[in-house]
């Protein structure tokens, strides 16, 4: 029996649910496209998981040796990164852009399925098929060899493919409407518009960066900008996922649907100033670099924050839900708490430390967590089998608890000047503060990592078979 589905049609007899926050159940073209990038999302969080573990074996003395390349840790580790983040951030929209669509234009949601797999299969398999130095820039870090950059450019045309489908067909008009999904409808177009201003700043940066810059400066510059922008999309499609998971729970968020709607404009505008920055700045300079961290610091929290404390005091209001969306409610509680955590830690940022793998590891669980919370919510809808309540309820804690040592760890290595991007004896560990920092997040991260495993074994359950 679909709990998820029980608790749905109780929306009538609950007067304080307002169902312009929730996403309507797609049609059944619509669903099998939404279910094929679900997978793809899945898919590419178990090869995050088998990068982890690679990680770990080209660490280990004499197993090292049996990898094809000297450098295969930080080879391994790229790869992860790469999967955990910005692969599955992007699947994922791809479920969410698919489910607000209505069922037109598919061949080009097929499309970008069809590159997008093809990207991932490739980025998969790069570092046991070609040479090429890793490269740990910010964002997107890379390995500098034409099969890594070939399935990444795949990835992107796929993503491209995917946005102009969004843009063309996720409905985004009639402000102020309370129809049913309206307003988040609205909110994942915005992310659509963030996305495709991060694919237009990769490509002027791609056309504008000078011949001689090669190397590590080269792929900074290419993503630089970017990846800033990709940022307000990550946090749009969270706060979507906020809003759905506190009505999910039955909680009435203290926000009209014409307020959310100019909130989310709110959030999208500064990414809309990317082609001013381009222009009036060169790409390879301080000053572009500057533009952008200043975007980040004014705009990023003028949707986040708003919604944020009216999902917080919704959720503090309604209290303990029943047991059929405590999964969703987890989910939904510990992504608010990591990411109040992670915004707070941005305002210590000074030098190049460990605070700042701090920062972006609290605001990238957090839209984690939320992704995870939406996926439970949208198995059912479908068409598959609703999740373990029992495993997917204690999923959240344990990711979230892990994650909170994990960045408490950073943070306090970071304050005894613990710089980033380093390992083993390159880090200098020398005093207790510095050892005992980097060991809590050792084992705040190996806490997480059991979380990740607990969803994957939570949506495996569910995605084998569909529902009666």
């Amino acid at each position: 029996m679909n709990v998820f589905a029980e608790v749905k049609s109780s929306y009538d007899v609950l007067p304080e649910v307002d169902v312009a926050y929730v996403l309507p159940t797609p049609q059944q073209a619509s669903q099998r496209l939404a279910a094929g990038w679900l997978w793809l999302s899945f898919a590419a969080l178990v090869g995050a998981g088998f990068f982890a573990l690679l990680v770990v074996l080209a660490r280990t003395p004499y197993i090292s040796d049996l990898f094809p390349t000297v450098d295969f840790f930080r080879s391994a580790l790229v790869v992860h990164v790469d999967l955990s983040v910005l692969l599955w951030f992007f699947a994922f929209a791809g479920v969410l852009w698919s489910t607000a669509s209505p069922p037109k234009l598919l061949f080009l949601g097929w499309i970008a399925l069809l590159f997008a797999v093809a990207g991932v299969l490739v980025v998969v398999i790069s570092p046991f098929v070609s040479i090429g130095g890793p490269l740990m820039n910010n964002y997107i870090p890379v390995l500098e060899n034409s099969v890594f950059l070939t399935g990444m450019l795949l990835f992107a045309c796929g993503i491209g493919f995917l946005v102009m489908r969004g843009l063309l067909t996720i409905p985004f008009t009639g402000f102020g409407t309370e129809r049913s999904g309206g307003v988040l409808c609205f909110g994942l177009y915005t992310s659509t518009v963030a996305t495709t201003m991060a694919l237009i700043a990769f490509s002027w940066a791609f056309a504008t960066i000078p011949f001689f810059v090669r190397g590590l400066p080269y792929f900074e510059a290419l993503f630089w900008g970017g990846g800033h922008v990709m940022q307000f999309a990550y946090t749009l499609l969270m706060l979507v996922g906020w809003l759905w998971l506190a009505t999910e729970c039955g909680a009435q968020v203290p926000l009209t649907p014409r307020v959310t709607l100019f909130l989310f404009a709110l959030g999208v505008t500064p990414v809309l100033f990317t082609p001013l920055i381009y222009a009036l700045y060169e790409t390879n300079t301080s000053a572009n670099r500057e533009m952008f961290i200043t975007m980040m610091k004014v705009g990023g929290s003028l949707a986040a924050m708003p919604i944020g404390l009216a999902v917080a005091f919704s959720v503090w209001k309604r209290g303990y839900p029943d047991p059929a969306v405590r999964p969703l409610f987890a989910a939904l509680l510990c992504s608010l708490i990591l990411f109040a955590v992670g915004g707070g830690i941005s305002l210590m940022i000074k030098d190049s430390n460990t605070i700042i793998t701090a920062h972006y590891h609290g605001t990238g669980g957090a839209v984690s967590l939320a992704f995870m919370g939406m996926a439970f919510a949208l198995l059912p809808k479908l068409g598959f089998r609703t999740p373990d309540l029992k495993l997917a309820c204690w999923m959240p804690y344990v990711y979230g608890v892990g994650q909170l040592l994990h960045i408490t760890g950073l943070l306090w290595s970071g304050g005894y000047g613990v710089q980033r991007k380093v390992a083993g004896a390159a880090q200098e560990l020398h005093g207790f503060g510095q050892v005992a920092g980097m060991g809590l997040m050792g084992i705040g991260g190996l806490i997480a990592v059991v979380g990740g495993l607990m969803f994957l074994v939570i949506v495996f359950r569910a995605m084998r078979g569909r529902a009666s």
